[in-house]
């Protein structure tokens, strides 16, 4: 088996991806920006499933950074393109470096990683992509325009990569998530929560868990490709 390399590793959905693909016995590579206490929890995590580990510090939207970051990297199997950020803003209070950041990270990022990957797995005739989106970018959430907005671009960018790439054995699939226990949606006060969870018929939030083995399915059933998997509790 070759090996795993996720972006934005160090916590919440990335550090599960990392933990739930080490479990398959695959060796796993990360990258991550700041968090480094993070990184080194998610190598712990990691090298106790008895595989290797490998933590990488890269801002994703830094297209030199990550041209560097792949020219070390070697026999990936799987890309997980998961770093991402949020944004809760009215629109008329979204500044244009406010939109162009989150577009840098969540759109540009997995863009420049898909690119580089992509000569690697022509070498070795395949491989596959997991890219980490959200409902949000299927139906929009109000005062969340730019997060919206670029997890939507993330979903087309996964559809029109799938269909170019297949001819070559290389598989792109989207995991579409929902209410998640991360970090990203600590911010939501007991009210906004009880909201949010009237309107999931599961009638809880998922964990970050339940993320990593959607994106482990998808990347090992090798006649799945450009799928949107909805992990979201019934929230569509």
């Amino acid at each position: 088996m070759g090996m795993v390399f996720v972006t934005g590793g160090s916590r919440g959905i990335g550090r599960a991806v990392c933990t739930a693909f080490a479990r398959t016995g695959r060796d796993v590579a990360f990258c991550y920006s700041r968090d480094e206490d993070g990184a080194r929890e998610t190598v712990r995590q990691i090298e106790r499933e008895g595989v290797g580990a490998l933590s990488l510090r890269a801002d994703v939207s830094d297209e030199s950074a990550v041209k560097a970051m792949f020219s070390s990297l070697f026999g990936i199997e799987i890309l997980v393109n998961n770093a991402g950020i949020a944004l809760f803003e009215q629109i008329q209070s979204t500044t244009s470096d406010m939109w162009r950041r989150v577009f840098a990270v969540n759109v540009d990022g997995a863009f420049f990683c898909t690119r580089e990957v992509i000569p690697k797995f022509l070498r070795r005739g395949g491989g596959c992509i997991v890219n980490i989106s959200s409902v949000w970018g299927e139906v929009g959430a109000s005062c969340e325009a730019a997060y919206s907005a670029s997890k939507a671009a993330l979903i087309g960018f996964t559809k029109a990569a799938a269909k170019e790439l297949a001819p070559s054995g290389i598989r792109v699939n989207c995991v579409s998530c929902g209410i998640i226990d991360t970090d990203m949606n600590a911010r939501l006060s007991d009210r906004e929560r009880e909201e949010f969870l009237s309107a999931v018929p599961c009638g809880r939030v998922g964990t970050a868990e339940e993320v990593a083995a959607a994106a482990v399915f998808l990347a090992e059933h090798r006649y799945v490709t450009g799928e949107v998997l909805r992990v979201d509790g019934g929230l569509l």
